[in-house]
């Protein structure tokens, strides 16, 4: 199986370079001094829990076009980027191609769909911590190293189950969902919930979740995300907020999220698509969400461009 990660940070770079490092035909799409790093140095993971691995040559190139003809592109873009990224990959798309997003959010499918073609999409998500550490170098912490992917409609399906064989030969921990969109969704939940409060309080989550008002802060959003899926039909249990909690207090101290690292580096945020998007979405559905809202509000001066 060939692959296009269409973006090598911290989901693209790690996933990616796992099942590199192990023999697949994987080539990173990236950019910039990270592009050059792994151009000339290969691409490493530092793993203190699973171990490490260098990549080197790797295949890598800032042109879609430059790689041919592929059976899967995994997308690991800010979300900002999810329409601009459906048209360049098109170079590379057979009509039988995959693309699998495992982009942050619950808009990136949506996004694709009228660009790419629903036919090809499948869907997926990725749990983990990683991040570039620095140019050619994706820092994973803990031990969470996880891919849930399925078809829409929740069928069984001959390409979802390659791409998982692709998976699990790379020593990623995989598993196919008969309900994608709501493992999306659980994810969506705790991604919200973390991203909201390590950005706004410019922490890791080890004192967030033992401070008494932290964590009232972090519960109340996982509550008001998970009201909003089930307001939209998707089948949370009404206490999957609670439970997140519980999820939470079991991740490493030192966990933090890639909105809170864009934060620190002066880069722009994925607020809209991340606790924005939970305001958006509350408000079609009549569905209150005071503590989303004020994190969208405190945070969207620092969002960036075009928020």
């Amino acid at each position: 199986m060939r692959i296009a990660m269409m973006g090598s940070g911290g989901i693209g770079g790690y996933f990616g370079g796992r099942m590199a490092a192990t023999g697949a035909d994987v080539t990173f799409i990236a950019r910039g001094r990270h592009l050059d790093a792994i151009r000339h140095n290969g691409l490493r993971i530092d793993s203190a829990e699973l171990g490490d691995a260098v990549i080197h040559p790797a295949q890598a190139t800032d042109n879609p076009a430059d790689v041919g003809l592929v059976d899967c592109v995994i997308l690991g873009v800010k979300l900002w980027d999810t329409e601009e990224t459906g048209r360049v990959i098109a170079p590379m798309l057979r009509p039988d191609t995959i693309v699998l997003s495992l982009q942050n959010g619950v808009d990136g499918d949506d996004i694709l769909e009228p660009i790419v073609g629903r036919e090809r999409l499948i869907g997926g998500v990725a749990f983990i911590a990683s991040s570039i550490s620095k140019p050619g170098t994706i820092k994973h912490v803990g031990s969470m190293q996880r891919i849930v992917l399925g078809e829409p409609d929740g069928s069984s399906s001959g390409r979802v189950t390659a791409l998982y064989d692709a998976l699990t030969a790379g020593r990623i921990d995989a598993e196919i969902s008969d309900d994608i969109e709501r493992t999306i969704w659980e994810k969506f939940v705790f991604l919200v919930g973390m991203s909201s409060t390590t950005t706004l309080m410019n922490s890791e989550i080890g004192p967030i979740r033992t401070d008494p008002e932290g964590r009232e802060f972090l519960l109340s959003v996982f509550r008001e995300v998970t009201a909003v899926g089930r307001a939209r039909g998707v089948d949370l249990p009404a206490n999957f907020g609670d439970s997140r909690l519980d999820f939470a207090d079991n991740v490493p101290a030192e966990m933090t999220t890639s909105m809170h690292h864009d934060l620190k580096a002066g880069n722009r945020l994925e607020l809209p698509w991340l606790a924005g998007a939970v305001v958006r979405m509350g408000r079609e559905a009549d569905i209150p969400t005071p503590v989303c809202q004020t994190v969208y509000a405190a945070l969207l001066p620092k969002a960036g461009e075009d928020n």
